[in-house]
């Protein structure tokens, strides 16, 4: 396994953990508690990693793709939204070029 899926699967166990926990002592209930709060942190992110990229900061897009990713995952989680839904919108996506595909969605 890669150190990649690694990653991947600590975070989801760790959010997993703390549904339903201490909003004062854990960031990720905190978002878990609130979807707002934490589609905006990846709104954030998003930007900072955007602008490390345009910087050439390499270093910097490793880390805030790493805020990223967790942020995601803490979104999809408190909207109740499992990775394995992601997995088969990526599945299906998978069946056609990235062209037609973004071409069907702008049609519909």
């Amino acid at each position: 396994m890669s150190r990649f899926t690694d990653a991947l699967e600590h975070i989801l166990t760790t959010i997993d953990a703390r549904k339903g926990g201490d909003t004062t002592a854990s960031w990720t209930a905190k978002l878990l508690a609130d979807p707002r709060l934490a589609a905006k942190k990846l709104g954030e992110e998003a930007v900072e990693l955007v602008q490390a990229a345009a910087l050439q900061d390499r270093d910097g897009m490793a880390g805030e793709a790493a805020d990223v990713i967790y942020h995601l995952l803490a979104l999809l989680a408190a909207e109740g939204i499992s990775v394995d839904a992601v997995a088969q919108k990526l599945e299906a996506r998978q069946e056609q070029s990235g062209i037609a595909e973004k071409a069907s969605r702008s049609k519909a």
